[in-house]
């Protein structure tokens, strides 16, 4: 008579090896890799397998108020959400108090979780700043509302509108936004196909609304609500910008990364900066 083997719930972590007898090659990897690991520790007297749970609850709860959920958090770190429940608020076993100690393979992976953007469920309201400011700089470049729509793969091209007249918008559009900004910012729209036509009166619309283009707008603040278009009046904010890091480069022998760290902006922003005002370009 042999035992039946049940089917594990999920193959996330080892109790699928552990409990439910699973034979998956890449699970009994994972287990023996775990075992190994063990053994090498308790062999060097440095075998922890439970930390205090207390730092580890108060980052989940830091995670939370940036806007990513608990079960967005769980999802990230492939954290059960019972474990997660118990983390929090504890398990009725314990008369509700939460855990004391958590694993640290799991306080590993939860503190791996980091308050990024990109870690926003996808309906999660963000502030719309960003979003309106990159589409309206798109437009005062000359690129279409239609095409925008397209690029985007919205079919119903109204909603570009929507979304520049929007003080929140869904993460998932945000992040869309911000990757079709990237990718367009410094685009010619004549040269993707735009008639000119066309790209004229996306170029009015944005005169008649006061929306400015690409380089009004520091890279590190575009989405903070209190910023404002640098419009200059001698020279705009990118021609500075590459001046002052052509000086630092030429005469004090400095690399792009430091020219950008004294500046005090991005090394992306200063990459920017050059490839917009690229008189006289210096390799990095």
């Amino acid at each position: 008579m042999t035992t039946a083997v049940r089917e594990a719930p999920h193959h996330r972590n080892l109790t699928c090896v552990k409990e439910y007898r699973c034979r998956r090659p890449e699970c009994l990897q994972r287990s023996a890799a775990y075992d190994n690991r063990r053994s090498r520790l308790v062999a060097y007297g440095r075998w922890q397998p439970f930390t205090d749970a207390e730092p580890v609850r108060q980052h989940v709860r830091m995670l939370m108020s940036y806007g990513i959920g608990l079960q967005r958090v769980c999802r990230l770190a492939e954290v059960s959400n019972g474990g997660m429940s118990r983390l929090l608020y504890g398990a009725p076993s314990s008369g509700g108090a939460p855990t004391k100690r958590v694993r640290t393979t799991t306080a590993d992976k939860i503190l791996a979780v980091k308050p990024s953007f990109d870690h926003l469920a996808p309906m999660a309201r963000v502030d719309g700043t960003g979003t309106r400011r990159r589409l309206q700089a798109l437009i005062a470049n000359g690129w279409p509302q239609k095409r925008l729509g397209i690029e985007m793969g919205i079919q119903h091209h109204r909603l570009i509108w929507d979304h520049v007249r929007q003080d929140v918008v869904a993460a998932d559009t945000a992040r869309r936004v911000r990757d079709l900004y990237e990718r367009l910012w410094k685009a010619d729209p004549i040269a993707h196909g735009v008639r000119p036509r066309f790209a004229a009166e996306a170029k009015a619309r944005a005169v008649a609304n006061g929306w400015v283009p690409p380089g009004a707008w520091d890279d590190d603040y575009i989405d903070s609500p209190a910023a404002q278009p640098d419009l200059g009046e001698r020279v705009d904010r990118y021609t500075a910008i590459a001046e002052d890091a052509r000086w630092l480069m030429d005469t004090q022998g400095y690399t792009r990364s430091q020219a950008a760290h004294r500046i005090g902006i991005t090394k992306d922003h200063l990459d920017r900066a050059l490839s917009q005002r690229p008189d006289t370009e210096l390799a990095a």
